[in-house]
């Protein structure tokens, strides 16, 4: 497996040592270099926590952590959290190729270790990641 989609990376449980811990729900992508950093953690005591990307072995059915340390606090995850985009604030903004507009966000391809490959738009499909790809700002109500 050499690349991953965002929703892919979504729909496998952490587990250590076999034990199902929790549920990602959220990929957090670093803003300038726009890679995955790491993954919004839904545990199993309804507690969000952060998991950085390279502490999990990801494999087809699950991402693996050899200790619970890996799993940071909220607090740990409120500082990645400012400092990154979330996959789900970007899913249906506008991508924009060289200025011009590309689609709306659906998702994204990231390699194994965590760099930004493609992003999947409608419509169009996918389209490789280049420097000239952006994500539009969100568009904020005059209300």
């Amino acid at each position: 497996m050499t690349e991953l989609s965002g929703d892919g990376l979504l729909a496998r449980p952490v587990r250590l040592h076999g034990i199902d811990l929790g549920r990602p729900v959220d990929v957090l992508l670093d803003r300038e270099a726009l890679r995955a950093v790491g993954l919004d953690i839904l545990c199993g005591d309804d507690v969000h926590r952060f998991l950085p990307l390279p502490t999990a072995a990801i494999s087809a059915d699950a991402l693996t952590i050899h200790s619970p340390l890996v799993l940071l606090e909220e607090d740990e995850l409120d500082f990645y959290r400012s400092r990154a985009f979330a996959l789900s604030s970007l899913r249906g903004r506008p991508v924009l190729r060289a200025g011009r507009d590309a689609g709306r966000l659906r998702d994204v391809v990231l390699a194994r270790d965590g760099g930004l490959l493609a992003v999947v738009v409608d419509p169009g499909g996918r389209i490789p990641f280049d420097e000239t790809l952006r994500f539009a700002p969100q568009r904020r109500s005059a209300a």
